[in-house]
């Protein structure tokens, strides 16, 4: 055995054995960090984050169609109340698990407020519209009872009152894919940047106190950091923010600390020229929260003329296919409409492993509920009713694909 070459192997600072990186990660300023966030440090840009919402119940609580939400969370609303009822009249001798319906979709702190004796009184006011997915708005019924965990999200976006903010979604740590990042005026989903593994986290510009009172969320240490190193007084804590989102955008930086942004939280380095970056970051957060005011990419639509002879065919023509083909540039929406012309540059915009495109996409797809009461009294989505929107939605996102990879580009490499 004393003939055997051995490599020493190393663990770095955070007990990494392998896939360990050659790299000025720790040098970096940290986006944020569980310490600063727990008042520990002021060391951070960012004093607080948190996931998005997790609603548990995805398919009674949001919805593209407000009328078809409301139906959902009154019957919903209606059979948890008559639940409640029932418990209390009864010997409560059994595991809750075991006795209530299962024709709604109960979770731990659902089971909780059934203890406590907690009813829901359904109102129109909690329905508030959402990022569900990148650049997919869905209402949601926005309620401390139905939604499973806010995190924090009630702090960035109170329940009641109005608010003024916004948030980057950043979806990288315990992630099996790239980093990716999308900003937010509105909630947003925990699955916003991917479904599954890791979550997307949530950085806002400002949080809201328990009477409503907008506070600061970037901190005066990372302030004073930015205005020393540059030497730029007139620096403000909204141009920081709009650094960090165009720093996380750049590809440059993705490939470099690839895999310590699969591990940990976001560190920027200070680049050469902040007021660059902190316009691009700018010019990409009104790209992607305005996104349904960009002028729309000039898509060519190719109609079918053929008729169906039957009731069954015509069914499956109007049917979404939403069938994206990179290499001819088209998108086949249904049987009848295909739209063309579509720049490659369009594809290159990614959020995970799907561009922004695609996203749109598998969202708007007809599918088949999970949730067997769902699938019996609610499943009236029919991608016919949304056609025209998604054409819309369509190309207004190819321009804004464009006009990002412009701005990705021009990036030092």
């Amino acid at each position: 055995i004393e003939e055997l070459d051995f490599e020493r192997i190393v663990p770095d600072y955070n007990s990494n054995w392998i896939n360990n990186t050659d790299n000025d990660w720790e040098e970096l300023i940290p986006v944020c960090s569980k310490e600063v966030k727990s008042g520990k440090s002021i060391e951070a840009i960012f004093k607080n984050t948190s996931l998005g919402i997790a609603t548990n119940r995805d398919e009674w609580v949001y919805d593209f169609s407000n009328k078809s939400l409301l139906e959902k969370i009154s019957f919903f609303g209606s059979k948890y109340n008559s639940e409640v009822d029932r418990w209390f009249n009864s010997k409560m001798n059994q595991p809750i698990n075991d006795f209530v319906s299962r024709q709604i979709k109960w979770t731990s702190e659902l089971e909780n407020y059934l203890r406590k004796n907690t009813k829901i009184s359904i109102t129109k006011t909690h329905i508030r519209e959402t990022n569900f997915r990148p650049f997919i708005k869905r209402s949601v019924y926005y309620d401390k009872i139905l939604i499973h965990r806010f995190y924090q999200q009630q702090n960035f976006y109170p329940i009641t009152g109005s608010w003024d903010n916004k948030t980057i979604g950043v979806h990288s740590i315990s992630a099996d894919i790239p980093l990716s990042c999308l900003s937010s005026n509105r909630v947003f989903d925990l699955g916003y940047l991917k479904q599954g593994n890791g979550g997307t986290f949530c950085l806002p510009l400002y949080v809201y106190d328990e009477n409503s009172r907008q506070i600061e969320n970037i901190t005066d240490w990372s302030l004073n950091k930015f205005k020393k190193y540059y030497g730029i007084k007139a620096i403000t804590k909204e141009d920081i923010f709009h650094y960090v989102y165009a720093v996380l955008h750049n590809p440059a930086y993705r490939k470099k600390y690839e895999l310590n942004l699969k591990r940990e939280f976001p560190r920027v380095p200070l680049y050469s020229n902040f007021n660059q970056w902190a316009a691009w970051g700018k010019q990409l957060m009104d790209l992607h929260i305005n996104y349904e005011e960009v002028p729309k990419y000039t898509l060519e639509q190719v109609e079918r003329l053929i008729e169906p002879k039957t009731n069954i065919v015509q069914d499956l023509f109007t049917k979404g296919k939403l069938k994206a083909n990179k290499l001819e540039g088209t998108i086949e929406l249904d049987g009848y409409t295909t739209l063309t012309g579509i720049p490659k540059e369009a594809w290159e915009y990614k959020l995970g492993n799907r561009s922004a495109l695609e996203w749109i996409l598998d969202q708007y797809k007809e599918k088949k509920p999970s949730d067997p009461t769902i699938a019996e009294k609610f499943n009236t989505y029919k991608f016919a009713d949304y056609k025209e929107q998604v054409i819309d939605l369509l190309q207004r996102v190819c321009t804004v694909s464009v006009e990002t990879m412009k701005i990705v580009k021009a990036m030092p490499q």
